[in-house]
């Protein structure tokens, strides 16, 4: 039988005491060292024998996300597959960690899984853990928005409010002569803004350009201040 080395990182005596004696009943697990800080990890890393297969790292250590980056200080010093645990949902950290280089996230409360997740993670199989992977997904999904917000004030910030109305009504299907009529300006200045328009864009279309604009929630601005 292949015996799987594990070490562990928490600084609650009383979860590090009982996440211990239940791993150690594995009978495919050594349990090699725990710690309870980064100094203590240094040195047991420095003082073990043989590197740790698997390392389960505490997020949170004395009140601090300290956990993401002694997960990154272990796994390039050992080589140790790094699974994060934690006894909170914290999704601002979750990216973090894997970016660190941990490879899985598992909810203490959630202890039972552990064994697996180990075993997985030792075969180089380890999917995210459906908590994990929906947190990673709200995560990208609020990092995308941020994304969209910062493309819109770019695109608010280089279109003029008359621009933004001419885009807005090319949108609703006038067309440039009917535009100007409405507007009460030549053909030619709908023209004029038109290719000034798609300059500042990068476009080639007006079309294409009030479309832009929708997407990005610019027409719907300008019509709740309307």
């Amino acid at each position: 039988m292949e015996i799987i080395r594990v070490g562990l990182v928490e600084d609650d005596p009383d979860w590090k005491r009982g996440l211990t004696h239940f791993l150690s009943a594995e009978p495919d697990f050594s349990m090699l060292w725990t710690a309870s800080s980064g100094e203590e990890l240094r040195e047991a890393l420095l003082a073990a024998e043989e590197p740790a297969d698997v390392v389960l790292m505490d997020i949170m250590l004395d009140g601090r996300p300290e956990g993401i980056r002694l997960a990154e200080e272990a796994a390039m010093s050992t080589g140790a597959r790094v699974i994060m645990l934690t006894s909170m949902e914290e999704k601002e950290f979750i990216l973090r960690s894997f970016q660190a280089g941990a490879i899985d996230y598992q909810i203490k409360s959630s202890f039972e899984q552990l064994p697996e997740a180990i075993r997985q993670a030792y075969r180089k199989q380890s999917p995210i853990s459906a908590a994990a992977a929906e947190q990673l997904r709200e995560e990208f999904r609020r990092l995308k928005a941020i994304e969209r917000e910062f493309e819109a004030k770019k695109m608010s910030d280089l279109i003029t409010p008359s621009e933004l109305q001419l885009l807005g009504l090319i949108h609703e299907g006038y067309s440039q002569p009917q535009i100007a009529e409405k507007l009460f300006i030549t053909l030619r200045t709908v023209k004029n803004h038109v290719n000034n328009i798609l300059k500042k864009m990068g476009l080639e279309g007006s079309k294409e350009a009030a479309a832009k604009v929708k997407e990005m929630g610019l027409l719907d601005q300008k019509n709740d201040k309307s």
